[in-house]
């Protein structure tokens, strides 16, 4: 679902430019059903949101960690029906997560053709102090499965100490509960088993873990939100 704020302007050119990806893989996902339709505007040309922009991201994080097609559209069918690109986003950092890290050295015009746009040098000092950018000599680290979300939160309307207090809040809760749910994956495997047989239950758990993590949060934040309201 489009929002006022995700208005349908890119191009399919565009979009794919956006995404780094070609116009036949784009066609190609909307005929597997992966993404949702374009609005169709005046001579019947379709246009895509950031929505398309980070649904994309997230197909390309759950190929990355080694989910076939298959898999993905189920994946996605899973998800709540309307999520944000910004939902979408922190969706694709919450699987992220599960994925090794995988810190990339890349220049500046390379960074701003993944970011998707041109960042000034308060942009990279901002990313710089989420540990997302890292500047070197002549180049910059980044975590590329973290920079989505991180260019995402350059547009919050909020206090910058405000996003790295929240970035910390967040960071805490999830290695506590990453903490707890490897202790649960133990003991539900044994001491007895074997590396590949913890591996395998880890596979299976992993998308389904991330979805319950997903909407809980979500449905706690709606609820949060409704009280803080009320005594508004």
């Amino acid at each position: 679902m489009t929002t006022d704020t995700e208005e349908s302007t890119l191009t399919v050119d565009e979009l794919a430019a956006r995404a780094g990806v070609t116009v036949r893989t784009i066609r190609f996902y909307s005929a597997r059903g992966l993404l949702p339709p374009p609005v169709i505007g005046p001579r019947r040309v379709g246009h895509y949101s950031r929505q398309h922009l980070a649904r994309l991201a997230l197909i390309e994080e759950l190929q990355h960690q080694g989910m076939t097609l298959a898999a993905i559209e189920r994946h996605l069918a899973q998800l709540p029906p309307g999520l944000s690109a910004h939902d979408l986003a922190i969706h694709r950092a919450v699987v992220a997560s599960w994925a090794p890290d995988a810190v990339e050295v890349v220049t500046r015009e390379e960074l701003e053709r993944r970011a998707g746009r041109s960042l000034s040098d308060e942009d990279l000092d901002r990313l710089a102090a989420m540990q997302i950018v890292e500047r070197t000599s002549d180049s910059f680290r980044v975590d590329p499965a973290l920079l989505r979300l991180g260019v995402e939160l350059l547009d919050v309307p909020i206090a910058h100490e405000a996003v790295l207090a929240a970035r910390t809040v967040l960071l805490e809760h999830s290695r506590a509960a990453a903490r707890e749910l490897s202790a649960l994956l133990r003991d539900a495997v044994g001491e007895q088993e074997s590396v590949a047989a913890v591996k395998s239950l880890s596979a299976h758990m992993e998308p389904l873990v991330v979805q319950a993590l997903l909407t809980s949060f979500q449905r706690s934040l709606k609820e949060e939100l409704r009280e803080w309201l009320k005594q508004a």
